[in-house]
């Protein structure tokens, strides 16, 4: 894995600003993940009472998936903490999204789709080896 190559993560819960929330993204390899950040569309405030709104996007398997690895993620200090804007790493916490990620893949396993399933091994696969580099560079030499 190149060291210039990233994992984008897709906020899947509608905070952020920009993006439909109707798209479905999904990673297309081991190092990369979801590409477009997903947000609310701003309301206006003077609507037609008539006009449809768009429902909200329902909650799926693979968007629990991305939500552990960018825990995961700022716990490695690869990601923005959202709270306070600065990085910082916790290889415990870390530990702790990655083997919560390693249960999901048990106890979900024979009810995934096939691509929920590729998603969840390609995103193990890049926190591993993320968790890994990470590991080695906090060891004494």
């Amino acid at each position: 894995m190149a060291e210039d190559e990233s994992f984008k993560v897709t906020d899947r819960r509608g905070r952020a600003q920009g993006a439909d929330r109707g798209e479905h993204d999904a990673p297309t390899s081991a190092v990369s993940g979801p590409s477009a950040t997903r947000s609310p569309k701003a309301e206006p405030a003077d609507e037609p009472s008539g006009s449809p709104r768009r429902a909200p996007a329902s909650p799926d398997l693979a968007g629990l998936f991305v939500m552990f690895a960018s825990s995961v993620l700022v716990n490695l200090g690869e990601a923005e903490d959202p709270v306070s804007g600065g990085r910082h790493v916790d290889l415990e916490q870390a530990r702790e999204g990655i083997d919560l990620l390693l249960l999901l893949r048990d106890k979900t396993a024979g009810n995934r789709t096939e691509q929920e399933s590729r998603i969840l091994e390609e995103i193990l696969y890049d926190l591993q080896m993320r968790f890994v580099r990470a590991a080695q560079g906090r060891q004494p030499r």
